[in-house]
């Protein structure tokens, strides 16, 4: 194995022994938001050595950085010589991921049994994947006594989330001065819904409070959730060697979006109307940020957004080509605006300075949006 594999691969398990830690421990304090970040983490190192180990490269030509979380799950589904994943893997790794990035930056409440949910099938895919690509057991890098254990492991999805949602229900009441804690139960199941619609931004206040709102007409989880409803758990063996999968069940099916395509972000899940997700023009994009549309395409060419498929599709309808942004990219707007020299950028990229160039280089046929 190659020294740098090695080394992640150590780590990977390192992380995970910690999650599974945490997990075991006896007191509540930052307990969900450790065993989610570990294990994310776990996972993240853990196919970095997967694709290294199998030949592959965890940096881009130029970059100083490694690849990012989501393009290293797609490596380990769609590439020929680094496959490891299958779809419905992968959605349990995004699933992790999307629900740590709710833990880490905010706050996100789930059940006990929703939690070992995540933690033990987690354990389940790590030691599949070491099985698989690297031909080591649990037990090269854990006890065999290190498990997550819970003294009412769930059997049945349903029975997990009847129980969430009952105690949303009693959360929400009027007069009960507890929505707040209710929201961030409902993250939880949210973030799960918007993975299998592709879509891992975080919900939103105002997307949770409609959903309360639906809670407190009598809607059910599955109404409000349907995609939670076509899934299901898998449950076999019995302590160190238990194994817990989430799978899909009756419902459209788990399948992956080719890694070419620019709509292959999130992996694992079943494919979304192109317009649902890239659902801004630049009219739309330059409002949500207070711009024009032509200062706001300065700063789209400046943070180059039209260079990243996760932000930017340009859509053909028939004899007509809409160019399209995504939620993420007006997080990315948002997040780089205040860095930049407005004035610089509209020197550097502005309408004019564009169309002139166009023009020198199109023979006249120069466009600027």
């Amino acid at each position: 194995m190659k020294r740098e594999a090695r080394v992640l691969l150590d780590k990977a398990a390192d992380s995970h022994f910690l999650s599974i830690d945490h997990f075991n421990r006896p007191y509540d304090r930052g307990r969900h938001e450790a065993v989610l970040i570990f294990l994310d983490r776990a996972f993240e190192l853990l196919l970095k050595a997967v694709i290294i180990h199998r030949g592959g490269e965890i940096r881009e030509q130029g970059a100083s950085q490694t690849l990012g979380f989501d393009k290293c799950v797609r490596k380990c589904v769609s590439e020929a010589k680094i496959r490891c994943l299958t779809e419905e893997n992968a959605l349990t790794i995004q699933n992790i991921n999307t629900l740590r990035d709710a833990a880490q930056h905010y706050w996100i409440d789930l059940s006990e049994q929703h939690l070992y949910m995540h933690a033990q099938a987690g354990l389940t895919l790590f030691g599949r994947v070491l099985a698989d690509v690297f031909d080591q057991a649990l037990t090269a890098h854990f006890p065999d006594r290190v498990l997550p254990i819970s003294v009412s492991p769930p059997q049945q999805l349903a029975a997990v989330l009847d129980a969430e949602f009952e105690d949303i229900r009693r959360l929400c009441k009027p007069k009960s001065r507890r929505q707040l804690q209710a929201m961030a139960k409902l993250r939880g199941l949210a973030i799960l819904e918007k993975s299998l619609a592709a879509d891992s931004t975080q919900p939103g206040n105002g997307e949770l409070r409609r959903h309360l709102r639906d809670v407190q007409r009598g809607k059910s989880w599955s109404e409000l959730f349907p995609g939670i409803a076509t899934l299901r758990l898998e449950t076999t063996g019995s302590g160190f060697g238990i194994s817990l999968q989430i799978t899909k069940g009756e419902g459209e099916p788990v399948r992956l979006v080719g890694e070419n395509d620019p709509n292959a972000k999130i992996v694992g899940v079943r494919r979304v109307n192109e317009l649902d997700f890239y659902n801004l023009g630049l009219t739309q994009l330059a409002g949500h940020v207070k711009l024009t549309p032509p200062k706001c395409l300065a700063v789209v060419r400046q943070i180059g957004l039209q260079n990243d498929p996760d932000c930017f599709k340009a859509i053909r309808i028939g004899s007509q080509t809409h160019k399209r942004y995504s939620q993420k990219a007006l997080a990315r707007i948002r997040a780089d605006l205040p860095l930049l020299d407005l004035d610089q950028v509209w020197r550097t990229h502005g309408f004019r300075r564009v169309a002139k160039v166009n023009l020198s280089k199109d023979s006249g046929r120069g466009r600027a949006d």
